[in-house]
């Protein structure tokens, strides 16, 4: 009988322990803030994150849009807010990109916060209009570019956005030329991409796929580590010898420069178990991203290659977003 108490007064303190792991600090709620409009693929993140979190850590986690200034306005605001793991930041790698982009920014966007974890990734194709261009091959856009008797030129969301970033490594590595047009997001974009007056473009998965089926736009290559299970006739980049590095959007949650270590452990290690929920994962896969785990040592370790690697594309090809 006494050891039969002893047993489930165990069980009792090991469970108590498990929750204990999780258990909120305060109770208050925990802001996850998207630099971002509703709808967008982060806010999609944040969302399945303040819907799974709370049960994780028994605290009420809500999500707090704060778009403006290519993502700067609501990651300032959490580069100055309290580092307790009250506000966090949900951001895509333009974060990094903005450090070399925009010369006074009022805050360091590395160096003012502390990686929590990644989430996700999200690859972006090199697509044209087939009925525009006959190009199908990596090869044959490069000599269709340099046989061309005026230039030929690409679409963009804006100026320093993953989709320009990700086209100039893209002209630097093949030696080519191509017209930079911007707009301002990517449905204007895609419209003329469309419609015959762009000639190609970087684009998200989840928005150049129902394209690509109804044979509207062809995708030449993808930018991802692998080739993609929804075209896997589609060949990457890196297998074709022209960028090398995996040059995949990584998305992912970060605090105040100063947060505790173990808040930070506690959240990581939650959030993980967010991105492994097979519900998650399909959501995820819908918007065209592939859920990510990491430690927050193996995002910052990211973070800070991928800051190095687009501050050497933006120097090379003299962009500024000021």
């Amino acid at each position: 009988m006494f050891k039969t108490w002893c047993k489930r007064w165990m069980a009792a303190c090991l469970g108590a322990i498990s929750l204990g792991a999780f258990a909120a600090p305060s109770g208050a709620p925990i802001t996850l803030v998207v630099p971002y409009t509703p709808g967008t693929g982060i806010d999609l993140i944040a969302r399945q994150l303040s819907a799974n979190l709370p049960a994780l850590l028994d605290q009420p986690v809500v999500v707090d849009n704060v778009p403006g200034a290519s993502g700067n306005i609501g990651s300032e605001k959490v580069a100055r807010a309290k580092p307790d793991g009250q506000t966090l930041l949900v951001q895509v790698n333009t974060l990094v990109m903005n450090r070399s982009l925009y010369k006074r920014l009022p805050y360091d966007p590395v160096n003012d916060f502390a990686p929590v974890a990644q989430t996700s990734w999200g690859t972006l194709l090199l697509v044209t209009n087939p009925k525009l261009h006959k190009a199908a091959t990596v090869q044959e856009v490069v000599a269709e570019a340099k046989a061309a008797s005026s230039p030929l030129n690409y679409a963009t969301p804006g100026v320093g956005t993953p989709h320009h970033l990700s086209m100039a490594l893209f002209l630097q590595r093949t030696g080519i030329e191509m017209l930079h047009v911007p707009y301002k997001g990517t449905a204007g974009a895609v419209t003329d991409l469309l419609g015959g007056r762009i000639d190609y473009m970087f684009l998200p998965v989840h928005v150049a796929l129902q394209h690509i089926k109804e044979g509207k736009l062809r995708a030449i290559a993808s930018g991802s580590a692998k080739r993609l299970p929804q075209l896997p006739d589609v060949p990457t980049l890196s297998e074709l010898g022209v960028i090398t590095d995996n040059i995949d959007m990584w998305y992912g949650v970060l605090a105040p420069k100063g947060t505790p270590a173990d808040v930070v452990e506690r959240l990581n290690q939650a959030i993980n178990q967010v991105l492994k929920m097979p519900a998650v994962g399909k959501a995820f896969e819908a918007q065209g991203m592939i859920p990510a785990t990491s430690s927050p040592a193996e995002f910052g370790a990211l973070i800070a290659k991928d800051a190095q690697r687009w501050a050497d594309v933006v120097k090379r090809s003299n962009i500024t977003a000021d």
